[in-house]
């Protein structure tokens, strides 16, 4: 990177010209208010287009009405997307612990005046309480998340305690709909949501999107999402693997539920 381009990064993220508004050019958030700086990926379209894809095609092109939820929302680039095409007679509820992406996330709701996108400064987890956040320093990252199995907490853990948040018991207490559509990219802790939200699984079985980070994030979740007769394919790839892999997203549709005996 040179000189003129340290420059330009410095003055774009430590002065307000980093959110400076803008409009979302093309792909799932195409037309929405947006901010300069950073992840400029968003803005231009250029992220994670395969997924971006797959999500426009949700309902055949058509979810107003839709509830849904983001489970590690970031800035919210999934979730105003959502809140977007569903309107205002559908509820999008937006889950983002980290406090930094946290505050971009609330002000990208703001600018596009979506008051059906419910926030949630938590991490989805399958108890409400608390935990640590890891961030390694750095709460600028997409990659801060909660201790995946087996990570022991030092120093240069950087850990920072957060909100946990169990989705049935939202669910329950009418704080939520339950969802027609789940994202869940929780940095290795998505069997633990799915967890927390079995109760809402079960009844409404929603269609959901999920993004693998750790091989115990996968076993967990396929092996609750497969037993419950969920149908899988992997997004983006012309040849998918068979199996299930790190670092891949996937459509899990819901099938005939197992019969029980």
């Amino acid at each position: 990177m040179g000189p003129l381009q340290l420059l330009a990064k410095f003055i774009l993220g430590r002065t307000p010209l980093g959110r400076w508004p803008i409009r979302a050019r093309i792909g799932f958030v195409a037309g929405a208010r947006w901010t300069l700086y950073p992840w400029t990926s968003y803005w231009r379209g250029t992220h994670e287009p395969e997924l971006q894809a797959a999500l426009c095609g949700l309902g055949g092109g058509d979810i107003r009405g839709w509830n849904c939820w983001d489970l590690g929302a970031h800035f919210g680039f999934y979730g105003i997307g959502l809140a977007r095409r569903v309107g205002p007679t559908g509820q999008v509820a937006a889950f983002e612990p980290n406090p930094v992406s946290f505050a971009r996330l609330e002000h990208h709701r703001a600018m596009n005046h979506l008051p059906w996108l419910k926030l949630y400064p938590a991490a989805v987890s399958a108890q409400s309480g608390s935990a640590e956040l890891y961030t390694y320093g750095n709460l600028a990252t997409t990659t801060t998340h909660l201790p995946y199995d087996g990570e022991q907490r030092t120093v240069e853990t950087g850990a920072l305690t957060v909100h946990t948040v169990r989705l049935d018991d939202l669910v329950r207490t009418g704080e939520l709909r339950a969802p027609n559509f789940v994202k869940i990219d929780v940095e290795g802790h998505g069997h633990q949501a799915l967890q927390g939200m079995q109760e809402t699984l079960s009844a409404v079985r929603p269609l959901i999107v999920a993004g693998f980070h750790s091989p115990q994030e996968i076993e967990g979740m396929t092996s609750l999402l497969l037993q419950s007769g969920y149908r899988w394919e992997q997004i983006g790839s012309s040849a998918p693997s068979p199996k299930f892999q790190v670092g891949a997203d996937y459509l899990f549709t819901p099938g005939t539920p197992p019969t029980r005996a």
